[in-house]
């Protein structure tokens, strides 16, 4: 369904021979053109479902799934613009373990950076009239941290006395295959297309992908130009 809907595109192979003749020239598919979703019709969440890729669950699997042919992989793809679903896709747990196995010396001892821990702690702020008990972060989970910030003291004020810690204590190493897992679980989480919207979606990619009049127009399916 999505090749049938993308254009064609018929470009001359410069031959020797003059004139030029129908065999002259190549009819493709034009991959050059690029479609964009209408963010008028897809601005609120209600429009889509969310869902959570399984470990070695292929894409066709979850079109599948999720509407009911595997031929609409291809709107998933658009959706969550996948610019390669080869490498933009998760990959299963023992691919995810070969690419790091080959990409680093030792995934799993080699450390890429450092990340806080949360600290919250209970201070008193005070009214006019009393003192309120309240929790305040006084240092964010999830930072990116230098070797030095873990190695050093971090000092901060719970609320009664000015604290130093080990770095080490309020934060950690991450190795490179945590990181690599990471980034491959949050490609899990995707979303499609209700698929009460699907029948309208496919229309409008149709219609975005015809060709309008011009000086290369053959169809609305067909145009021509030189390489």
């Amino acid at each position: 369904m999505y090749f049938r809907s993308i254009p064609d595109i018929q470009y001359d192979t410069k031959p020797v021979n003059y004139p030029f003749t129908s065999s002259d020239f190549i009819v493709a598919k034009n991959f050059f053109r690029r479609f964009q979703l209408n963010p008028d019709v897809f601005d609120f969440a209600l429009l889509y479902d969310q869902t959570t890729v399984e470990d070695g669950e292929r894409l066709d699997q979850v079109a599948y799934r999720m509407h009911g042919k595997a031929e609409y992989d291809w709107i998933i793809v658009l959706v969550n613009n996948l610019i390669d679903p080869q490498f933009n896709w998760p990959m299963s747990d023992n691919v995810m373990r070969k690419y790091c196995e080959e990409k680093y010396d030792d995934p799993y001892s080699e450390i890429l950076y450092y990340e806080t821990r949360e600290i919250r702690v209970n201070q008193k702020i005070k009214t006019d009239l009393s003192s309120v008990d309240t929790f305040v972060t006084v240092l964010e989970g999830g930072q990116r941290v230098s070797r030095q910030f873990y190695n050093d003291l971090f000092t901060y004020f719970d609320g009664t006395n000015t604290l130093s810690v080990p770095g080490s204590s309020v934060s950690r190493a991450i190795t490179a295959f945590e990181h690599e897992q990471r980034e491959n679980d949050n490609r899990r989480t995707i979303y499609t297309l209700r698929n009460d919207l699907i029948s309208r979606f496919i229309e409008e990619f149709r219609g975005k992908n015809a060709y309008g009049k011009s000086s290369d127009y053959i169809s609305n399916k067909l145009k021509k130009t030189g390489v």
